[in-house]
């Protein structure tokens, strides 16, 4: 009786309610394709973000000079047009988004230069998104920050002939916040060193995966993010403000891959993943812990991915030639409550030079 106390105690402590979106540190456009899905089938760069064992699938060495992100919702074009720096201070945001209240904003850039090789990697990642809307109901301006800057190296142990992979990641961040959903939708002053935290903090990943050697290599991993909790008090930030941003909580995601051939120069790859089993063990719509996808590829020059991202439909293209890529994407982002979910739309393209 004590111990179950003590258990529920705990996933009270811990777990913070279900309410609006989901953040994740770092969530790519192929991924995004196939439903949001990654754990298990990453297989470039972005393994040092996604998953460190992942860096066991590599065949060669990567360098990937530049790889620009960009992504927007379904309303940006209508709220800020062309101004998308402008909406990263927050009075310009609100100023854009006066005349639309209850419309959701939702802009990100991010950039991962990186140099990769078989089981060991590091890269520079670099990340710009905000999420605004005034609520008409509660009278309020909701305005979330997010800017990292962010040093990552890990590297992978293969076991087993490649059977077993254990990879590990270290993570510096340069971290400047802003999370408020409180603000007055009248006010004229808002500022981001008001507003704002800022600081440095190191934080470690682990994955895990795990390879039967048969047809269809039918594949189980897992990704052990923020060990022990990520604090942003290490140093202070590249900005000097009186707050530090939000720890962040560990989680563990985990996921399940097949990859079956189709033919000669035809492959797929069939996921199935399931996100933060520790953080929001409260989430009573277990939905929005769901993604599912499925990749086509054809002669490792045309993919083609679709997907659903927590309840929503998710699609992508790739096209890989030579040193480029070309990758888009569109999915759905629950940023309801509990019991009244709500779609974000929203649009992703990446451009990348790599040899």
């Amino acid at each position: 009786m004590k111990r179950s106390l003590l258990i529920t105690a705990l996933l009270v402590i811990h777990a913070p309610a279900s309410a609006g979106e989901i953040y994740e540190f770092y969530n790519g456009v192929r991924a995004l394709g196939m439903g949001g899905a990654g754990v298990a089938v990453v297989n470039d760069e972005t393994a040092l973000l996604v998953n460190p064992a992942g860096l066991g699938k590599l065949r060669d060495y990567y360098i990937t000079v530049a790889d620009p992100e960009l992504e927007g919702g379904s309303n940006s074009q209508k709220l800020i047009g062309t101004d998308v720096m402008g909406v990263m201070e927050p009075q310009k945001a609100l100023t854009r988004l006066t005349p639309h209240p209850d419309k959701h904003l939702h802009e990100k850039a991010q950039v991962f230069p990186s140099i990769v090789v078989p089981n060991f990697g590091f890269g520079l990642y670099g990340r710009w998104q905000v999420d605004a809307q005034i609520d008409s109901a509660s009278n309020t301006f909701t305005y979330d920050y997010l800017r990292d800057y962010t040093l990552v190296f890990g590297f992978n142990f293969r076991l087993w002939n490649g059977i077993i992979k254990l990879g590990a990641v270290s993570r510096v961040t340069d971290r400047l916040q802003i999370r408020r959903s409180d603000l007055d939708p009248a006010a004229t002053d808002l500022t981001t060193n008001d507003l704002a935290g800022s600081g440095m903090g190191v934080a470690s990943d682990a994955g895990l995966m795990l390879s039967a050697p048969v047809a269809w290599l039918p594949t189980l991993a897992a990704t052990y993010h923020d060990m022990g909790r990520t604090a942003y008090t290490w140093r202070s930030g590249s900005t000097a403000t009186a707050n530090t941003p939000d720890s962040t909580p560990e989680t563990i995601d985990v996921a399940l891959a097949i990859h079956p051939i189709l033919g000669k120069r035809f492959r797929s790859t069939w996921t199935a993943q399931y996100n933060d089993i520790m953080t929001y063990s409260d989430e009573t719509d277990q939905m929005r812990r769901v993604h599912a996808g499925v990749e086509f590829n054809y002669a490792d020059a045309l993919f083609l991915r679709a997907g659903m991202n927590q309840r929503y439909w998710t699609a992508g293209v790739e096209l890989a030639i030579v040193n480029y890529q070309f990758q888009a994407a569109t999915y759905g982002e629950d940023i309801g409550t509990a019991g009244s979910p709500k779609e974000d739309r929203r649009y992703v393209a990446k451009f990348s030079f790599r040899f």
